[in-house]
């Protein structure tokens, strides 16, 4: 069907144009553009988004296949184009106006993401949708756009549900976007929120980080944040809160001690103890991310300081071998054995310190219990590192 017998969906129309977008791209700011629209605004000498006015920190344009598949559907089906998944996007186009709006309330802009949220859960394509209409590098603008003073019961609450929208929006993968934290402000405004923000919106900012940590594109950002100092000393307080938030804490620090130039800093600002006094103090119901601490501290261990800090914390030898036998639960067990030998190997204090908390007992119950081979014949070289005679699996204790 020709476009010229059909009503033109503005979301379809060019911003400059206004006529049917040929060739879709999307710009930094998440608008979209026909290519020949933009190329002539930017040969013009403007440096800013047309719609939305920001300067453009980056260029390029990116082409949006979505939107060109969508279109070249509209175009080929007429009226037969499925009209619920036109008026979902239709609705989001307009949603998505309030949130740009500088004269909406931030009352009136946290009713349209709970809108948008009902929206989009309704329909299978509903991430899809807000991705390819911008919402993702919006909704990053408007949370670390602007450094505020003070956060607000309103502003937090705000942040929580645009938080909550982009995690959804990350688990589509493209994760680009997310270096808009490199600029220095952005980055002020991600570290405000952590500091001042809710359990909540902190277990938010630490799915970020994992997020960041996870990606090549976003590998240099992730360096950024690992020379945070403050960041990861708030990281490693969040460890010593309530559950739900230590558990995103232990995650996020793992994450960024993926990049090994972030582990000197994180050993520094206290990581290993933190750690430690997790897997030592947690009960065992709450002990389920002991393993990944436990991980994590075997991944530091590689640095020198990081083993100064373990053998002089009061409980660090204690907490490795709390690990080492978990009834029913093997999970990090290979860890602290392997620990236990990088620090015992070259301190006669540390082996002293890991019989007398009674390490020998711990190894005998783990070679009698149902672990894997790998992990007995690591208990076994354990055993002999600490000169016991019970270096061959008991057959009883």
């Amino acid at each position: 069907m020709k476009e010229a017998e059909m009503t033109v969906p503005h979301f379809f129309m060019c911003p400059i144009s206004l006529d049917l977008i040929k060739d879709p791209v999307t710009l930094c700011t998440g608008q979209t553009y026909d290519r020949s629209s933009i190329e002539k605004w930017l040969a013009a000498g403007n440096l800013t988004c047309p719609v939305t006015m920001q300067k453009l920190q980056d260029p390029s344009m990116v082409p949006n296949n979505t939107l060109r598949h969508l279109i070249d559907q509209w175009l080929q089906m007429g009226p037969q184009f499925d009209p619920v998944y036109l008026s979902t996007i239709d609705s989001l186009a307009s949603l998505k106006k309030i949130l740009e709006s500088g004269e909406a309330s931030l009352e009136y802009k946290c009713q349209t993401l709970q809108n948008i949220q009902a929206l989009t859960e309704e329909s299978q394509s509903g991430n899809s949708c807000l991705f390819q209409l911008g919402f993702f590098p919006l909704l990053l603008e408007l949370l670390f756009g602007k450094v505020e003073s003070r956060l607000s019961e309103g502003s937090a609450k705000f942040a929580e549900q645009a938080l909550s929208c982009v995690l959804r929006l990350l688990s589509l993968g493209e994760y680009e976007c997310l270096n808009m934290l490199r600029e220095e402000s952005k980055l002020e405004s991600f570290q405000f929120l952590f500091d001042q923000g809710t359990s909540k919106i902190k277990r938010s900012l630490c799915q970020i980080i994992e997020a960041i940590s996870s990606s090549l594109e976003t590998r240099e950002l992730c360096a950024k944040l690992g020379k945070n100092r403050k960041l990861l000393k708030g990281l490693i307080l969040l460890v010593h809160q309530t559950y739900g938030a230590s558990e995103a804490g232990i995650k996020a620090i793992s994450a960024l001690c993926c990049l090994e130039s972030n582990r000197e800093n994180m050993v520094q600002e206290g990581g290993i103890n933190g750690l430690l006094t997790y897997i030592y103090d947690a009960q065992r119901h709450e002990r389920n991310l002991a393993p990944k601490a436990m991980a994590t501290i075997e991944l530091l261990l590689g640095l020198e300081s990081a083993k100064e800090a373990l053998i002089n914390d009061p409980n660090g030898i204690k907490a490795l071998i709390k690990m080492v036998f978990r009834v029913s639960d093997h999970q990090g067990s290979e860890s602290a054995i392997r620990s236990l030998m990088f620090i015992c190997t070259d301190s006669l204090q540390a082996r002293e310190e890991a019989i007398g908390a009674g390490v020998l007992t711990q190894l005998l119950l783990l070679l009698q219990s149902q672990c894997s081979g790998r992990t007995k014949t690591k208990a076994r070289m354990l055993l002999k590192l600490l000169g016991s005679k019970w270096d061959e699996e008991p057959k009883h204790l």
